[in-house]
């Protein structure tokens, strides 16, 4: 069986791809920072299905919390297979009102922290000669941000981690990808949803709809699949046609 590790996996997108990856009889390891009792539900959920899971606190804007954690992993549970980088943040602000703690704790958890842990769990992967990452970056990365200036830097910047780390892994059998999405229906969005920039931007979707955490865990699902081992250093856009790349 092989382990999956899914950061931020106790709601929206996380949960929907903690549970896909169960599906897939694939033992999943999922963070979370506040919401324990969201996170071992979801846990729950998957055991109850005949899967395997355990949830653990993480606060990734903290670089020696994310150390130990990988540290604890491999130790615990041997091999990591599968890093999906998902936990993130957003927060609105004027580019003005960004402070310090602002921008690097956006970095720090959007950014360095997929980069630590990646680094921490190549190793195993490359023993094996098989492996996935993948991080979940958004639109925002694509297009930029008006309110969320720090936050569509670092997820460009994931973008690109995530081409560089896909050059450097592509000949030991492992696969780093990215999946953007777009405006998906989860519990972040919906202050964004109700502001009028919000607004604007759903009117131009040319699906008519925002999209659903199930189906970027189905995108994520395939390029863990052996299916997809041919495919590294891409970004997945699940946005309705929001973007073209």
């Amino acid at each position: 069986m092989k382990t999956a590790i899914v950061t931020g996996g106790s709601r929206g997108i996380g949960e929907a791809i903690a549970l896909a990856l169960s599906g897939e009889k694939i033992k999943v390891l999922l963070t979370y920072q506040k919401m324990s009792k969201k996170a071992h539900l979801v846990v729950k959920t998957i055991r109850a299905a005949g899967g395997e899971a355990e949830a653990f606190p993480l606060d990734l804007t903290r670089t020696k919390s994310v150390y130990a954690f990988a540290a604890k992993m491999k130790k615990d549970f041997g091999p990591i297979n599968i890093l999906i980088n998902n936990a993130s943040f957003c927060q609105e602000k004027e580019p003005s009102k960004i402070t310090d703690k602002d921008w690097d704790e956006m970095l720090a958890a959007n950014l360095k922290s997929p980069f630590i842990l990646s680094q921490e769990l190549l190793s195993a992967m490359k023993k094996k000669h098989w492996g996935r990452i993948i991080n979940i970056s958004s639109i925002g990365g694509q297009l930029g941000g008006v309110r969320q200036v720090h936050y569509a830097a670092a997820k460009a910047a994931l973008i690109n981690l995530t081409r560089s780390l896909a050059k450097v892994s592509a000949s030991q059998g492992i696969t780093v990808n990215a999946v953007a999405p777009g405006l998906i229906n989860t519990e972040m969005i919906k202050k964004e949803l109700h502001s009028k920039l919000g607004k604007k931007k759903l009117a131009t979707i040319p699906m008519g709809r925002i999209g659903t955490p199930q189906e970027v865990a189905s995108a994520v699902c395939f390029l863990v699949s052996n299916e997809a081992a041919y495919i590294t250093g891409q970004t997945i856009n699940v946005n309705g046609g929001l973007y073209f790349a």
